[in-house]
């Protein structure tokens, strides 16, 4: 079964739910999970899962469900991973403390996209599923709202360290979300009757003392002028020491932090820099494209009007062991940067894209790069220009002085490599991407 990974979609905003709770101590584990899987079963409808996996993946049904958690018992605790084959994608985790009671429980969900979310029945459906949830097991925390903006409120530290984080947990009504489920001692010391009168879509009392909260019917529009005034008026009435008008002021700059931005790359490196936004948090991606849109880098200096005449006594064995090192190059990186071993342009935006991933400049020390990475990466990419532009080497015996003609230019691909490999900005700088475009520009 093919579950939809994340990483292999495209890069869109989600829904995040986290429920942090108990259960009491039951005779089974299937009792423990009976209410949770019922709730999801009756409302989960269109974001079901339909598949389970513990140890082994299997197709999701009650019977699978006893087989992993009779697998996964003698651990003393319990992870199920719920998800899903179609659209939209899920990860969901079911996590059961020891047998201890009360219990620790844990659900955790991320659905793409968020955009799914859109409709107000799904969104109803989707409080159906947690409020029954909450009615059934005693939940001290729960949220559910956009994984970017979440990510842009500081959660799940809200700018405490680790540490303090995980010792207070949500101590406090550091944000409203979307949806929120605040425990029964939160909502003491906020107050119950402040809590139960706070303007929004849905504020109810749950069993164990805890409050369902809902700010909007949809979580899709949380960007929204009206949602922004929604949250900020919520919020205050929740924390009478916050200013409205800074909430909504911080509000609607997350907002315009998430506002899409059209790539407009610099052309001779946009194969490259249009593959770094996705390694970034998605509430980040739209600033950083705003960056790499503004980036130009350098006029590609590493050539000479009039090349250097060889100055080799044996050409032949000098190239023998260019082809070494280049070789070299591709057995120690085809597994991990599989186009390497086309010689092509792309393999070179490929390898730019692997070493700054990777940071490889600053995590692997001078003396390996500088005598071992980039003599083999300068031979690489003089070959590309060789096979691909029609270059011809005129080789020197000092590294850096070798050339590769095209066209009316010589080029010098050793010096650009030894400039490539200084920093992880000095790979955007000098990259291989650029080189070989700026060279192709003078093929003949």
């Amino acid at each position: 079964m093919k579950i939809l990974e994340f990483h292999e979609l495209p890069v869109e905003d989600r829904l995040r739910l986290l429920v942090d709770g108990n259960v009491a101590e039951c005779a089974t584990l299937e009792a423990r999970l009976e209410p949770i899987l019922n709730a999801l079963e009756a409302h989960g409808g269109e974001w079901m899962p339909d598949v389970i996996e513990g140890r082994r993946r299997r197709k999701y049904s009650r019977t699978a469900i006893s087989k992993t958690l009779e697998e996964e018992r003698t651990s003393g605790s319990v992870t199920i991973g719920l998800y899903r084959t179609t659209a939209p994608a899920l990860d969901m985790t079911l996590s059961l403390g020891s047998t201890a009671s009360p219990a620790e429980l844990g659900i955790s969900a991320t659905l793409q996209p968020l955009s799914f979310f859109s409709r107000k029945e799904r969104c109803r459906e989707f409080i159906e599923t947690v409020r029954a949830w909450a009615r059934h097991i005693p939940v001290t925390y729960a949220m559910a709202h956009g994984m970017a903006d979440r990510q842009l409120a500081g959660a799940p530290y809200f700018g405490r360290d680790g540490t303090t984080s995980r010792r207070d947990g949500f101590d406090k009504v550091y944000e409203l979300f979307w949806l929120n489920i605040f425990g029964p001692k939160l909502v003491e010391s906020v107050g119950r009757e402040r809590m139960l009168s706070t303007p929004a879509h849905l504020v109810e009392a749950l069993p164990n003392g805890s409050v369902l909260l809902v700010l909007r019917p949809s979580a899709a529009d949380f960007a929204s002028e009206e949602a922004r005034v929604a949250q900020a008026r919520a919020h205050v009435h929740l924390r009478p020491d916050l200013d409205f008008d800074t909430v909504l002021r911080t509000l609607k700059e997350r907002s315009a932090a998430l506002v899409p931005v059209e790539p407009r790359f610099h052309p001779d490196v946009a194969p490259f820099l249009s593959r770094l936004p996705d390694e970034f948090a998605i509430s980040e991606r739209q600033r950083k494209i705003a960056e790499f849109n503004a980036f130009r880098p350098p006029e590609v200096e590493e050539w000479l009007p009039v090349g250097h005449p060889s100055d080799v006594a044996n050409p032949e064995r000098v190239l023998e062991s260019y082809g070494d090192l280049s070789e070299g190059l591709v057995a120690a990186l085809h597994t991990k940067v599989p186009s390497i071993m086309d010689e092509t342009a792309e393999s070179l935006t490929d390898l730019d894209f692997y070493f700054w991933q990777d940071n490889f400049p600053e995590r692997y020390t001078r003396e390996l790069i500088d005598s071992h990475t980039a003599p083999a990466l300068g031979a690489y990419l003089g070959d590309v220009l060789v096979r691909r532009l029609g270059g011809t080497w005129v080789l020197r015996q000092k590294l850096e002085e070798s050339q590769v003609r095209v066209g009316k230019r010589v080029w010098l691909p050793f010096l650009r490599v030894r400039r490539y490999m200084q920093s992880r900005q000095s790979l955007l700088d000098y990259s291989l991407t650029q080189f070989f475009h700026a060279v192709e520009r003078y093929r003949p």
